[in-house]
């Protein structure tokens, strides 16, 4: 990012009119003009910006998405920002009216040469807008796409206005930038991968053209992720643009650029010997020949002579010997028919239409007819003259009509009895007519009114009854016209979503489920259908919501988390601190739905701090995380529906009674459901075979790691500044330090003995609170983090926000009939929790709160654990790959150890 003197320099360095460093200044200094938002089909997010320090918004992830990773990795690039202010463009509309209206460009991005604005669009979406609106999208000189009304706005500051299509992305560039993300992010830090630099160039400067798969399976000490460091470093050399690092036993590795191009040349000038062979010709009559640039037809073939007849009409005879002679010379060659390219389709088409009997009759009829195309006669046939005199005919038109008379005797080549419709012209438009702007309405009409309506239609008509479509033919035209796009006008587009086509992807852009593990992660809720109790005083508390965080490539589930409460910033913070309890590091990439819980500024601000893309599935599209839809469904199916309480039977509710109500048959708990929960993600689903991957979870993250590079740089370390940094904060994520009151936070003052210091007092600093325990609070002073205590701290101790927050809505309802204006203030609040009033009010979320704490205990002791045993070293994976049996043995061990460890502590609890 541009210090202020640099920003000046370049502004002198280009020339730049007071009016346009105005307007450079603003964009530079303002937010973004809008929220964006992916609409029903994009893939909207934030994607944390290296260059800019700042997290940069996209509205589709196949156009703006790439278009960012780009301007992040060009040099050329030194500021890019999103949604700059709008400004007015005037233009003529097809139908001649002139339209003004303010508009907001995608990008604002500051290059070495100049500045612009940029908008993204699809290729297919400018084409269409073309034609809508001429006067605002022109395709330009080799295919570039101008918008003059908008380049006529930037030219009276001095700018330039940009349109990117995605036919401008290179898509193998994209993926491999997004592989090397976490190394770009690294790259100067030579300590990382400095001490095995010599010695991976020793071994590509000796064998240039290398293969990235040798170099990985190389015995020497070399780790992949020394590798691809040197790659994102450029220390050594891959054309990004043209090989995929996913792929590497076809991915080469050079010193550098001149050595690549230097193997391409010698290469491409290796001298090669191509042998012309002589064409076989079948010494048959009626053969055709090429002799001397003419045609020619052999008529007789004798033992010692060869008649041939011109095309002009003359007859050449030729000996036999000499004939040879000429065609091993390749003067004489087979007479290939020129057939038109027109034909091709056709041809095409009558080889697919084929079905394997039509190919065996086809075949048959070849066999018999093939003495009399040589010459010969036909002897001892069963099949009759008129029938071979037909096949024959078939034959020799198809051979004039499509040079090949194969085709002729098959029985797709020609159709047999009467393909046109019955039913009149006139009523098959009228009834397509009423299906359109009767049926398929808004209204959902039934079949048979509609069809009433279309007889009443046919006699105003005047057509006579005998001629009337009969119902079950009515119904079956509708039939004929279902799918989904009848049902979209009947019902909507939601409960059309499962009839949409199938979308057949021609040409791979980006792997849906990513390039490796722990680059594409969804996280999602839903509520488990099992009715729990709760473990003090046996109430049933209702069905329990659980998060989930899997890995898209290996379907591994990082992390999951269970609650009663509904979902919300604390659980999507529960399951990034278990992912990092696990495996100390977080995903480069997280997809999620809509939901407001994801859209908070907390979530957002996390991801951004540890370098994580945010991307949000359309809302309307659940086949886009299909990964976590499918979890829910076999979580369901393999591990609640085997349990008491489980509410399988809620779908029929009129088929409920006493003695199948889930309510009446749930014995399991918060705690102890969490605990086998964990058992069965992390030990019986992670190592059974998925069959998308034809391997366990366990196995494909384990080969993924392995090949892609175990990332270490990437660390994150489960410590209490770790946690701390995972806690939310308030909406302006500061707060003023008072010399007697300390700092306040949503209403509640919070003291530390630290405030005492004048020098700052008055200061206003970065503030945290632990949604779990509303008695504790942070403060960021000095370098380090502060624990501060409520000014009620006994009465707040241990409960959590959401319990703190129905107080105050309960508060509010009561005095609302008395002060308009009442604020809940803390001590307010306080008392009334202490009171017998709130009691009713909060002991059911109190009592989820408690059985939550279980789940939180079985947490600690499990991270526990995890930092009392020696670390893994993901450098032995190999070793654990050749004794497989042993590691899984000896992880089944672990595993149950844990379960009876945590099964200990929870009877405890």
């Amino acid at each position: 990012m541009l210090t202020d003197y640099e920003f000046e320099k370049w502004c002198s360095n280009q020339n730049l009119p007071e009016l346009a460093v105005k307007t450079i200044q603003a964009i530079r200094s303002s937010e973004p003009s809008r929220r964006v938002g992916g609409g029903r089909k994009n893939v909207s997010g934030f994607y944390p910006s290296n260059k800019n320090k700042k997290t940069i918004q996209f509205e589709s992830h196949k156009v703006e998405l790439p278009f960012i990773y780009e301007l992040e990795h060009s040099d050329e690039v030194l500021e890019f920002y999103d949604q700059p202010p709008a400004f007015k463009i005037n233009y003529q509309s097809l139908d001649g009216r002139h339209l003004g209206f303010f508009y907001t460009p995608d990008f604002f991005v500051i290059r070495k040469s100049g500045a612009g604005w940029v908008e993204c669009k699809t290729e297919k979406e400018l084409q269409k807008l073309a034609v809508k609106q001429p006067n605002r999208y022109v395709k330009g000189e080799g295919g570039c796409w101008l918008s003059p009304p908008a380049s006529e706005y930037a030219l009276q500051f001095g700018l330039n206005f940009q349109i990117f299509s995605d036919a401008q992305i290179n898509w193998i560039l994209y993926r491999n930038i997004t592989f090397l993300e976490d190394y770009y992010r690294f790259s100067d830090d030579k300590d990382i991968w400095g001490g095995s630099e010599d010695l991976i160039k020793n071994i590509v400067t000796s064998q240039p053209g290398i293969t990235l798969n040798q170099l990985l399976d190389n015995k020497s000490e070399i780790t992949a992720d020394g590798i691809y460091f040197l790659i994102a470093a450029e220390r050594i050399y891959v054309d990004l643009e043209l090989e995929l690092l996913v792929e590497p036993e076809r991915c080469k590795v050079f010193l550098d650029p001149e050595c690549a191009k230097a193997y391409k040349l010698i290469f491409l000038s290796s001298s090669k010997t191509d042998t012309i062979s002589s064409p076989v010709i079948n010494l048959m009559t009626n053969a055709r020949i090429n002799w001397d640039s003419k045609s020619y037809t052999l008529i007789q073939i004798g033992h010692t002579e060869i008649t041939l007849r011109a095309d002009s009409g003359e007859f050449i005879d030729l000996p036999i010997i000499e004939f040879e002679n000429k065609i091993r010379q390749g003067k004489i060659t087979a007479d290939k028919p020129q057939i038109p390219s027109i034909n091709a389709e056709k041809i095409n088409s009558i080889l697919l239409s084929a079905s394997q009997k039509d190919l065996e009759d086809a075949n048959y009829r070849y066999k018999v007819i093939e003495p009399r195309l040589l010459g010969e006669s036909i002897e001892n046939s069963t099949v009759s003259d008129r029938t071979i005199r037909d096949w024959l005919a078939k034959y020799r038109q198809a051979q004039t009509m499509y040079g090949y008379g194969y085709l002729g005797l098959l029985n797709c080549s020609y159709k047999k009895g009467n393909r046109n419709r019955k039913l009149p012209q006139q009523i098959l438009e009228l009834i397509d007519k009423f299906i359109k702007e009767d049926y398929s309405t808004y209204k959902q009409k039934r079949k048979y009114e509609v069809y009433g309506a279309f007889c009443n239609a046919c006699a105003s008509s005047l057509i006579p009854d005998d001629q009337i479509p009969s119902y079950r033919t009515f119904i079956s035209e509708i039939k004929r016209r279902s799918g989904w796009e009848q049902t979209c006008s009947r019902e909507g587009h939601r409960a059309a979503y499962p009839q949409i086509p199938f979308y057949w992807e021609l040409e791979l852009t980006t792997p849906k489920h990513g390039d490796r593990c722990l680059e594409v992660c969804h996280i999602d809720h839903t509520k488990l259908d099992i009715e729990l109790r709760c473990s003090r005083t046996d109430q049933v508390l209702g069905r329990p919501w659980v998060t989930f965080l899997v890995d898209a490539y290996s379907r591994r589930v990082l992390a999951t988390y269970l609650t009663f409460d509904p979902p919300s910033y604390r659980s999507c913070m529960m399951v990034l601190r278990i992912c990092v309890m696990r495996y100390s590091r977080l995903p480069q990439i997280i997809v999620t739905d809509n939901g407001k819980e994801f859209h908070s500024t907390y979530f957002e601000s996390l991801l951004a701090l540890f370098g994580c893309t945010l991307k949000h599935r359309p809302p309307t599209l659940s086949r886009f995380s299909g990964v976590c839809e499918r979890l829910f469904g076999t979580t369901n199916t393999q591990f609640v529906y085997n349990l008491a309480g489980n509410t399988q039977i809620s779908k029929k509710v009129r088929l409920i009674t006493k003695t199948v109500n889930p309510k009446n048959l749930a014995v399991w708990t918060l705690g102890l459901l969490y605990l086998y929960l964990c058992e069965w993600a992390y030990s019986e689903y992670d190592t059974t075979e998925h069959p998308a991957l034809l391997m366990s979870p366990e196995r494909a993250f384990n080969q993924g790691m392995a090949k892609h590079g175990f990332r270490n740089h990437r660390l994150i370390p489960d410590d209490e500044n770790w946690r701390i940094l995972t806690l939310p904060t308030t909406n302006k994520g500061v707060a003023k330090i008072h010399p007697t009151q300390g700092i306040q936070i949503r209403g509640i003052h919070y003291w530390n003995s630290a405030f005492r210091d004048p020098s700052i007092q008055k200061t206003y600093v970065e503030t945290r609170y632990d949604p779990f325990d509303v008695g504790i609070a942070y403060a960021y002073i000095r370098g380090q983090w502060l624990q501060c205590i409520s000014e009620y701290y006994t009465i707040f101790k241990g409960r959590s926000e959401k319990e703190i927050w129905l107080a105050t809505v309960e508060l509010q309802k009561g005095k609302s009939n008395h002060n308009q204006g009442f604020k809940a203030r803390a001590k307010k609040l306080a008392s009334f929790i202490s009171t017998a009033e709130a009691e009713e009010v909060l002991l059911a979320q109190r009592l989820r709160d408690n059985q939550g704490r279980e789940v939180f205990k079985l947490i600690e002791n499990e991270r526990n654990q995890s930092q009392s045993n020696q670390p893994l070293n993901w450098h032995e994976t190999e070793f654990i790959e050749q004794n497989e049996q042993e590691y899984l043995v000896s992880e089944q061990v672990d595993n149950s150890t844990t379960i009876s460890t945590n099964l200990q502590i929870f009877k405890s609890y």
